[in-house]
């Protein structure tokens, strides 16, 4: 009896240890699949955030290649010189009598047919609720109520002070939420979960509402509903997408004359004016500062507190107040680089950023260890360039008059001021300093890093990148516990640095796909300790394994980065037969994710995407022509064009978008034959392609397919697919090759 009983334990022992040794081999493998999918995450988000950022800085290129036009280049005709005025000039909406008609939103009638929502001011809590639950059901704000409700709200914004001051002790909790970017879902399901705004319910939003989301405009009335019927609990940051130069690109402008088609223009200059009356940060009792990108190692509070922010209407320029010494000093170096034929650096001859491209004058020399990174070419308007001209000749004259030998007295009688000139010094005071126009790039723009220090943001483009140090340096200093802000997507919806003295918020679910992120808030009690809520707004995603959203993600991602691959086939080519030192057709795989990494620059992890990417041969060895062509099916089975012209259309569709935006001031949705055909020639200037005014004039003629003298979008871009085709027989080696084009930018490492 005793040996059977033993025999049971033994056998008992023996299971027991099979099933622990089981356990460790699942949980191993458990541990490894987890692995892998975390890695595969990781990968997809670089992939999404590389490009994204590369886009970004794109578009700061962009705005730089027409600051430096501004400066260096010199119209051969009146019209040329009138075309680069309007272009550049702050005040893009003309002021004609019916613009003037269209902004009396009284006298804009609604239709008896009109089903949606109505407003009345003072508004009611009743009205800002009957909004959310319109738009939740698709339903449109007449232009009159969304015009009215915009100048109700910018004399509301008009007696905000640039940094506002909130307190808990009026309410039972703040909750701060972060990027929107457009998608309307999230507020609704914010505002579902956390409950609608309310005397004991304050809200801080901060910054990013509008661009790359759908329903932009309705996000911005209900937003600034809310802030009307409470505005004592809640507040709103301007964010960097706030901006109409960056609408241009990232899709808010295009929203509001698709859905506005005849008040769509009076709607993007009131909110223009609106934008720039918007508070800059939040201070949550004097403890905790909420703004939307960062901070650096200049921030100065108190000076932020001081600037007149509707001075900076867009950060994309750097149109800021020059002593007229300084306007000399700049002169002379311009001839001086000018002589010296310089090569700007947002120009394709130079595919690398700076540490600091729009670092100019004396004050910025003393800080060469950072500096925000929006370039600026000192971009003038017409009357800086008058006054620099008037400057240059009166220097010159004096030149002549002392080589003459001629008498020149010490005193000088002071000449009248004539009514331009007093306009003209009116106006440059009106302008923002140097050093305040810094501070508010900073803080809508920058980024934290690990490291210490303050380094230009070359990534994005904009802004600086501080450490730990900077942040401890700033909460000392106003001795403040800890920072909020938003501008940077994150997997979770959050995330802290900093030893959790910087938070990070976006609440904008699924950014990039959906399934790639949470959304996220944050509720702040009078302990003022953060309370993270987090969120998928898309209910698509709750029936989704973790393993189907990082394959639904990743294919998305990798499909993009297939897209910029093929947009850059061209210089991959080059580069590959640069490595190919045998001319065999064949390079290794890791000669190959060298070459892209030095095409693209995007900083991703090639090695580890070889295998999505690549079909590699025993050998590891890749024939790269064959890589190229395969590449190109997908697009081209998609698009009827040779495979050039597509190539270049991927690459700058961005760009040719913008610049007809840019060049369609008053968004009409077209643009005349000469307004075409100067934006071609400077698109070709800034492409390095060379094409003569014959082959754009029979281009233009024969796209304007109703001849009634005007080019619409799809007009412009299908030109610029069949520019090759297009082309006189005779001047067929001079039209612009695609393949000869150079990159724009798009490629180089860079809201939403």
């Amino acid at each position: 009896m005793g040996s059977g009983t033993s025999t049971q334990h033994h056998f008992a022992f023996q299971n027991a240890e099979r099933a622990f040794k089981a356990a460790a081999l699942i949980q191993r493998w458990y541990r490894r699949y987890m692995a892998r999918l975390e890695m595969r995450r990781r990968c997809t988000w670089s992939i999404f955030q590389s490009i994204e950022y590369a886009g970004e800085q794109d578009q700061v290129k962009l705005h730089g290649f027409f600051s430096y036009l501004m400066d260096h280049f010199t119209p051969s005709s009146h019209n040329e010189r009138d075309f680069l005025s309007r272009i550049f000039t702050e005040e893009r909406f003309a002021q004609d009598s019916k613009m003037e008609k269209c902004s009396d939103y009284e006298s804009i009638e609604v239709p008896d047919s009109y089903r949606g929502p109505r407003l009345s001011f003072p508004l009611l809590p009743d009205h800002a609720t009957a909004l959310v639950e319109a738009f939740r059901l698709k339903q449109q704000l007449h232009a009159r109520y969304v015009l009215n409700l915009l100048y109700e709200t910018k004399k509301h914004l008009v007696q905000l002070p640039n940094i506002n001051r909130v307190s808990t002790c009026y309410s039972e909790e703040i909750t701060v939420c972060g990027d929107l970017h457009g998608q309307l879902d999230d507020l609704i399901f914010i505002f579902y979960k956390n409950g609608l705004p309310s005397p004991e319910r304050s809200y801080v939003f901060n910054g990013d509402f509008v661009d790359r989301g759908k329903d932009s405009v309705e996000i911005l009335m209900i937003l600034f509903a809310f802030m009307l019927v409470y505005p004592k609990e809640f507040h709103l940051n301007r964010g960097n997408h706030e901006d109409h130069m960056v609408n241009l690109r990232y899709g808010f402008t295009k929203e509001v004359m698709n859905k506005y088609k005849i008040h769509g223009k009076e709607i993007l200059r009131t909110l223009k004016d609106v934008f720039c009356w918007l508070p800059l940060a939040t201070l949550i009792d004097e403890k905790v500062l909420i703004l939307h990108g960062g901070v650096s190692d200049i921030t100065d509070l108190e000076l932020l507190d001081k600037i007149e922010r509707c001075k900076i209407v867009s950060i994309m320029r750097c149109n800021t107040r020059q002593k007229s010494e300084k306007m000399e000093e700049q002169r002379k170096a311009n001839q001086k680089s000018s002589a010296q034929g310089p090569i700007p650096w947002f120009l394709p001859q130079s595919r690398s950023l700076p540490s600091s491209p729009h670092r100019l004058g004396p004050y910025q020399a003393h800080k060469s260890s950072r500096s925000s990174s929006i370039p600026c070419g000192g971009s003038l308007d017409g009357r800086e360039l008058s006054q620099q001209v008037r400057s240059s000749v009166e220097l010159e004259l004096e030149r002549c008059r002392q080589q003459a030998g001629l008498l020149v007295t010490e005193e000088k009688e002071e000449p009248s001021c004539s009514a331009s000139e007093t306009d003209s010094d009116t106006e440059e005071l009106q302008k923002p300093t140097q050093e305040e126009w810094r501070q508010v790039v900073d803080i809508l723009w920058s980024d934290p890093m690990a490291q210490e220090g303050c380094k230009a943001n070359t990534i994005r483009g904009g802004g600086c990148y501080f450490g730990p140090d900077v942040t401890e340096q700033l909460l000392q200093k106003y001795n403040l516990q800890f920072l909020i802000r938003s501008h940077e997507c994150k997997p979770e919806g959050y995330e802290f640095c900093h030893n959790r003295k910087v938070l990070t918020i976006f609440s904008a679910s699924n950014y990039y796909e959906v399934g790639s992120n949470r959304g996220a808030y944050v509720k702040l009690g009078p302990a003022l300790t953060p309370h993270i809520v987090q969120y998928q707004a898309n209910k698509a995603t709750h029936t989704l394994t973790m393993r189907q959203r990082i394959s639904r993600v990743e294919e998305s991602a990798l499909r993009a980065l297939r897209e910029k691959l093929f947009a850059h086939s061209s210089d991959l080519l080059i580069e590959f037969k640069k490595r190919d030192v045998d001319k065999v057709g064949l390079i290794t795989l890791s000669d190959w994710a060298a070459a892209v990494e030095s095409v693209l620059h995007l900083g991703l992890p090639w090695r580890m995407l070889r295998s999505q990417l690549v079909n590699s041969s025993a050998d590891n060895m890749l024939e790269y022509q064959s890589w190229l062509k395969n590449l190109a099916k997908e697009q081209l089975s998609r698009e009827n064009i040779q495979s050039s012209l597509l190539e270049t259309l991927y690459r700058n569709r961005s760009n040719l978008e913008t610049i007809f935006r840019i060049i369609d001031s008053d968004h009409s949705g077209f643009i005349s034959l000469d307004e075409f055909r100067q934006t071609w020639k400077l698109f070709s200037s800034h492409m390095n392609i060379d094409v003569t005014d014959d082959c754009i004039c029979d281009l233009a003629r024969s796209i304007d397919f109703n001849k009634d003298g005007h080019i619409d979008i799809n007009e412009f871009l299908e030109a610029f697919r069949l520019v090759e085709k297009s082309c006189p027989e005779g001047y067929a080696s001079e039209c612009p090759q695609a393949t000869n084009a150079e990159d724009s930018g798009c490629s180089s490492p860079g809201a939403r």
